[in-house]
């Protein structure tokens, strides 16, 4: 093999990897942030709806998953997300698009007698991404209704004082909204125990995301 053979080769070597490398970095970045039903709790491998919505998306995004089954919005929640590594994880992420899911858990009597502090702990959590350097765009989920209530997850305080608190924390961050609440309204064949979506119920909750960053 002659000399400018061999240097046309490495070149062309050298362009795949920067091509590659470049790629990659050029990824957006999505963060799915949340309790069990972004986790995918009941749900087969791949069933899990960021799983669902990477192949929606395709190749030029990134998504992934961090939910936490339990876990509450509230600080003073039984199982506060703000004290989790993932939350740490997915702050070093710096994220180009964050995906927030939370609030189900926060129904529970235990965690909602600290009702008072929802609306400014969600500020916080929104605030804390805004803050990051990629500025990434932020999309708030309603929780999905309660077929009916389970596991002491309540749906009146998510329809008469969640909900509500919601539509004031939206206003004020400026962040897009999700609505799952009406989406999901009425049908509970999408949810396998009256809470969690089963493969059809994650696959439209995927579908709405991707709606809304598309």
């Amino acid at each position: 093999m002659n000399q400018n053979l061999t240097r046309r080769l490495f070149l062309t070597l050298c362009l795949s990897l920067f091509i590659t490398i470049t790629f990659a970095q050029n990824k957006l970045k999505v963060a799915c942030v949340g309790n069990s039903i972004t986790f995918g709790y009941g749900l087969k491998p791949g069933e899990a709806y960021p799983t669902i919505l990477q192949q929606l998306l395709g190749d030029k995004y990134e998504v992934s998953n961090y939910g936490i089954s339990a876990r509450t919005l509230l600080r003073k929640g039984d199982r506060p997300y703000w004290n989790e590594a993932k939350y740490q994880e997915v702050l070093a992420l710096n994220p180009d698009i964050v995906i927030i899911k939370l609030g189900t858990n926060d129904t529970k009597p235990q965690n909602w007698v600290h009702k008072e502090d929802f609306v400014q702990d969600y500020e916080d959590f929104i605030e804390s991404f805004k803050n990051l350097p990629s500025h990434p765009k932020i999309y708030v989920c309603t929780p999905f209704p309660i077929f009916p209530n389970k596991f002491g997850i309540r749906d009146s305080i998510l329809v008469n004082e969640m909900l509500p608190d919601l539509k004031v924390i939206i206003a004020k961050e400026k962040v897009k909204t999700i609505d799952l609440y009406h989406t999901f309204a009425g049908q509970s064949n999408l949810v396998f125990d009256g809470v969690h979506p089963n493969k059809d119920g994650s696959a439209l909750l995927a579908k709405k995301v991707y709606e809304a960053i598309k």
